[in-house]
C-alpha cells in the first residue's frame, strides 16, 4: 500500500529525490509539471504559466491559469506546462484537508427533533397539572376512595399522551418520501421533508444545475471579419478545424452547432490534422475541396491567429474591442481564419490568412432555469448562485437566468477587494442581500451556509463534487444533484435523480404538502391532550364522575387509527415558506381543546342536572337519582367525545371552513367508520367490567346532533385565533377600527410596502426614512399627514407659479397678446 501514496518531487539538501507527500512541509520547493497532482498547498515561483484543474474543488471542469505568485492547491491536478514551487500548507491546514475536516465537524440537531420535544414536553407538562390538581382535590379535600381516584388518572394518563404522534408524523414524512422519489428527490434523511418546507435560501451551484455543463456557441453573438461571410460559414470552418473524435470540449461545443457532425467533412478531403498544443494553441485542417483546391483552416487563442492574419494592423483595435465585450459578459473568445495553399503540398505554408471571425463560448443556462427560479421566487425562496468560475461568468449567467447580478468574489467574504458600495456592509447582510458569489472554494461555501443560518434562514444547498461535501453537510436540506460523486451523495439529505432546478421546486411544493399534514396532525394532538384533560378533570372534580379508563383507550385506538389516514390526505402547500410556530399551535390547541372540553361539561350538566334532552327530545332520562351508577352516562358522554374529537381533524386540515376544503375519501371514510363503531358500542355495549350500559338510538341521534350544532363554532374560533395571533386585531383596536369591513383586499397596503421594501432590499437600495413608528400616537400621525398635506399644497402652487411664469415668457418671446388669449382660455 505505501507504493501508493502519493508522491511528490521536493528539492532537499540542494538535490531533487522523490518522497512521500506526506512529509512536505511549508517551506519546501516542489516540481509541478504536466500529469503531477499538487501535493500541498503551494504558491508558484518563476515560470512559464501553468494549466491547473482545479475541479476537485471548485467543481468547475475547464481548467484554469496560474501563473508566478498564484497559489496552487492539494488535490489539483497539472494539465499544462512545469514549474517550482514552495509549499505553504500540508495535512488538514489545505484547503482540501479543511474541507474534510468541514464534514466531518458538522454535526446538529434536526428542527424536527426539536419540535417533537418541545410537543411532548407541553403535553406532558399538561397532564402533569392536571392530574396534580386531581390528586390534591380528590384526596386531601373531597377523600374519594383510592382506586377510582387511580382511575381517573388513568383517564388522563392514557387519553392525554399523543402515542400516535411518533408514528403518524413517521408514516407521513415515509409516504412523502415515496412521492418524492416518484418526482425524482430520493430522500436519505426523512426529516429533511420538513426542513424543505421551510426553506427560504437555496444555495445553487452553477455549473450542471443552473447550466447544462456543456460549452455552446452564441450564434447571435457571432462577430464575422471576412467580406462574403456569414456567421454560419464562420462556425462551419471552426467545426472543420476540429475533431470529430476523442474532441476536446471546444471541439465537441463547435461540431455540435451543425445539424449534422458529418457536415465538418462533407464535400472535403483531410489532408492533415494539427492538434492543439501549448506553443501554437491553435488547431487547423489542411483539405482539400470538391473543385480539387486545397485550403487551410485554424481556429484557436485570437492572440494566436491574430498574429497569422496578414491584415492583423487593420482589424487588431476591433478584434480587442470584441474580445473585451465578451470578456465582460464572462464569455470565451475563439477565433477562426482561413488561407489557400495553392501549392498542394500539407507542408506548404499557403497563402495570406485571412481572419475570419470571433466565436463565444459559454455553458448555456438550462431550458427551464429562468422559469424554475421564477417560480422559486414566487414560492418565497431566495435562489443564490454559489459558483467556482469566474465572477464575470457568474453575472452573465445571473443575467441570462433573470436572478440578477449583484454578484461579488469569494474575496468579499473574508472582508477584502470591497467595492465603495458595500465596503460598510456587514458580511453576514451582504449575504444576505447577494444574487451569488464567484471564486468559491469549499470554505466559503461552508461558511457562507453558516452564516445563513445564524441569520435564521433555512437553507439549502445542491452540490455534485467532493468540494460541495462540507456545505452539503453543514446545510439544513443538503441536495446532491444528477450524477454527483459519492462524496457529494453521502454528505447530502435528498439525492436527485434528474438534472436541473425543476425537480427541487417540486419536491419544495411536496414537502409543504407533507408538513401541512404534520402541522395539522400537531395542532389536533395538543388540542385533544387540553380536551381530555381539561374535559374529565372537571367532570370528576365536580359531578365526582369517574370515567373508565377503558373506553379512553377505545377512544385512543379509534383516534389514532383514523388519524393515521392524514398522511393521504388531500391539502394545500403553503404559498410560502413554512415552520413549526410553537406558539401558534399550543395557542390554537388550548383554546380548541377547552372549547371541547366546555362542550362536554355542558353536555354532563344538561343530561345530568337537568330535564332538557327528555323534554326536547323524548329520551330516556339520564337525571340525578335515575342513575347513580353513571352507566348509562359514561356510554353518553363516551360517543359525545369520540366524535367530535375525531372531527376536529376536519377543521385543523383547513385553512378556510371545513366544509367548504373537501378531504381526502380516505380520512373520510376512516372517519365515518371509527363513528359508526363508537355508536354501535355506546347503543348497544352492556359491559359490567368498564362499567358502560346501551344508551339507545334515541340518545345516540340526540348527541350526533348535539356535536354538529356545536362543531360549526369550530371554525370561527380558528379564524378568530389565527387573526389574533396575527397581530392584525391589535392594530384595528389602536386604528379605531373593525374586526369586519366592507372594505375589499384588506391590508393590501401593507403587503405593497413590505414588497416594495423587499424590492428595495434585493436591489441594495437605501430604505426611505419614516418620522414614525408602530406605536406613534394619533395626534402625531395627524400632525404628520397635516404636514404632507400643506407640502403637497406648496409644491401645487409652487407648479402653478412656474407654469405662469412659463406662458408669460412664450407670449413675450412670440409677440402674443396676453389679454386676447384670457379672453377664451384660462391658465
Amino acid at each position: 500500500m505505501a507504493r501508493l501514496a502519493p508522491k511528490a518531487k521536493v528539492l532537499r539538501d540542494g538535490k531533487w529525490c522523490e518522497v512521500d507527500a506526506s512529509v512536505l512541509v511549508p517551506g519546501d520547493i516542489i516540481s509541478i509539471k504536466l500529469g503531477d497532482i499538487v501535493p500541498a498547498d503551494a504558491r508558484l515561483l518563476d515560470g512559464d504559466p501553468l494549466k491547473i484543474d482545479q475541479s476537485a474543488l471548485t467543481g468547475e471542469s475547464l481548467p484554469v491559469t496560474k501563473g508566478p505568485g498564484d497559489g496552487v492547491y492539494s488535490g489539483s491536478t497539472c494539465k499544462q506546462g512545469e514549474i517550482e514551487a514552495v509549499v505553504i500548507a500540508t495535512g488538514v491546514h489545505t484547503f482540501f484537508g479543511k474541507a474534510a475536516h468541514l464534514v466531518d465537524s458538522t454535526n446538529q440537531v434536526g428542527h424536527f427533533q426539536k419540535v417533537l420535544t418541545a410537543i411532548g414536553n407541553f403535553c406532558i407538562c399538561s397532564i402533569a397539572v392536571g392530574m396534580i390538581v386531581e390528586i390534591i382535590v380528590m384526596y386531601p379535600i373531597q377523600h374519594r376512595p383510592y382506586r377510582p381516584g387511580i382511575d381517573n388518572l388513568l383517564v388522563l394518563l392514557i387519553g392525554g399522551i399523543p402515542i400516535a404522534m411518533p408514528t403518524v408524523l413517521s408514516v407521513t414524512m415515509a409516504i412523502g418520501s415515496h412521492r418524492l422519489s416518484q418526482q425524482g428527490a430520493i430522500t436519505k434523511r426523512m426529516t429533511a421533508i420538513e426542513e424543505m418546507a421551510g426553506m427560504d435560501v437555496l444555495c445553487s451551484d452553477k455549473t450542471g444545475t443552473l447550466t447544462l455543463n456543456k460549452l455552446t456557441v452564441d450564434k447571435n453573438l457571432v462577430e464575422v471579419f471576412a467580406k462574403g461571410v456569414d456567421a454560419d460559414t464562420v462556425v462551419l470552418m471552426a467545426a472543420r478545424a476540429s475533431r470529430l473524435e476523442n474532441q476536446d470540449a471546444i471541439d465537441a461545443a463547435i461540431v455540435g452547432m451543425l445539424a449534422d457532425p458529418k457536415e465538418a467533412r462533407a464535400g472535403i478531403q483531410e489532408v492533415h490534422f494539427l492538434p492543439f498544443n501549448p506553443t501554437d494553441k491553435r488547431t487547423a485542417l489542411t483539405y482539400i475541396d470538391g473543385e480539387g483546391k486545397m485550403h487551410r483552416v485554424s481556429k484557436g487563442a485570437p492572440e494566436q491567429i491574430l498574429n497569422l492574419a496578414h491584415n492583423k494592423s487593420e482589424i487588431e483595435r476591433r478584434v480587442h474591442t470584441v474580445i473585451d465585450k465578451f470578456a465582460e459578459r464572462g464569455l470565451r473568445s475563439l477565433a477562426v481564419a482561413y488561407q489557400d495553399v495553392s501549392e498542394g503540398r500539407k507542408e506548404s505554408p499557403g497563402g495570406p490568412w485571412q481572419f475570419v471571425g470571433l466565436l463565444s463560448l459559454f455553458d448555456p443556462p438550462r431550458h427551464d432555469s429562468a422559469e424554475t427560479i421564477q417560480r422559486a421566487l414566487n414560492l418565497g425562496v431566495n435562489v443564490k448562485m454559489i459558483t467556482g468560475d469566474q465572477l464575470a461568468i457568474g453575472k452573465e449567467t445571473g443575467r441570462r437566468l433573470g436572478m440578477g447580478t449583484n454578484m461579488y468574489p469569494s474575496s468579499t467574504l473574508l472582508g477584502h477587494d470591497k467595492d465603495e458600495s458595500i465596503v460598510a456592509l456587514p458580511i453576514d447582510e451582504l449575504i444576505e442581500k447577494a444574487d451569488g458569489f464567484a471564486g468559491v472554494f469549499p470554505e466559503h461555501k461552508y461558511e457562507i451556509v453558516k452564516r445563513l443560518q445564524a441569520r435564521k434562514h433555512i437553507c439549502g444547498m445542491t452540490g455534485d463534487g467532493v468540494n460541495d461535501a462540507p456545505a452539503l453537510k453543514k446545510a439544513d436540506i443538503g441536495i446532491a444533484v444528477a450524477d454527483a460523486t459519492d462524496a457529494a451523495r453521502s454528505a447530502s439529505d435528498i439525492v436527485l435523480t434528474e438534472p436541473g432546478l425543476s425537480v427541487i421546486i417540486s419536491a419544495v411544493l411536496t414537502s409543504r404538502a407533507i408538513f401541512q399534514r404534520m402541522k395539522n396532525y400537531t395542532i389536533y394532538a395538543v388540542s385533544i391532550t387540553i380536551r381530555i384533560v381539561l374535559g374529565f378533570m372537571l367532570l370528576a372534580l365536580i359531578w365526582k364522575f369517574d370515567f373508565p379508563p377503558f373506553m379512553v383507550l377505545i377512544i385512543a385506538i379509534l383516534n389514532d387509527g383514523t388519524i393515521m389516514t392524514i398522511s393521504k390526505d388531500r391539502v394545500k402547500p403553503s404559498p410560502l415558506p413554512d415552520s413549526w410556530k410553537l406558539s401558534e399551535i399550543f395557542a390554537t390547541g388550548i383554546i380548541l381543546g377547552g372549547y371541547l372540553a366546555m362542550m362536554t361539561v355542558i353536555f354532563f350538566w344538561a343530561a345530568y342536572e337537568t330535564d332538557f334532552f327528555p323534554r326536547v327530545f323524548g329520551v330516556a332520562t339520564l337525571e340525578k337519582g335515575a342513575h347513580d351508577d353513571f352507566k348509562k352516562l359514561a356510554s353518553a358522554i363516551y360517543l359525545q367525545v369520540s366524535i367530535i374529537s375525531q372531527a376536529l381533524i376536519f377543521v385543523t386540515r383547513s385553512r378556510s371552513w371545513s366544509f367548504i376544503e373537501r378531504p381526502g375519501l380516505l380520512l373520510v371514510g376512516a372517519f365515518f367508520i371509527a363513528q359508526l363503531i363508537a355508536t354501535l358500542i355506546a347503543v348497544y355495549a352492556n359491559w359490567n367490567f368498564s362499567a358502560i350500559e346501551g344508551i339507545g338510538w334515541g340518545w345516540a341521534g340526540v348527541i350526533w346532533l348535539y356535536n354538529l350544532i356545536f362543531y360549526f363554532p369550530l371554525d370561527l374560533i380558528k379564524f378568530l385565533i389565527r387573526y389574533v395571533l396575527s397581530g392584525r386585531a391589535w392594530d384595528l383596536v389602536i386604528e379605531q377600527r373593525i374586526a369586519f369591513t366592507r372594505k375589499k383586499d384588506f391590508g393590501k397596503e401593507d403587503r405593497e410596502l413590505k414588497w416594495a421594501q423587499a424590492q428595495r432590499t434585493l436591489h441594495g437600495l437605501h430604505q426611505p426614512e419614516t418620522r414614525f413608528t408602530e406605536r406613534s400616537s394619533f395626534n402625531e400621525l395627524n400632525q404628520i399627514a397635516e404636514e404632507a398635506k400643506r407640502r403637497a399644497e406648496i409644491a401645487r402652487l409652487r407648479e402653478l407659479t412656474t407654469l405662469k411664469a412659463h406662458v408669460e415668457s412664450v407670449v413675450k418671446l412670440k409677440n402674443l397678446d396676453i389679454e386676447t388669449i384670457q379672453q377664451s382660455y384660462t391658465v
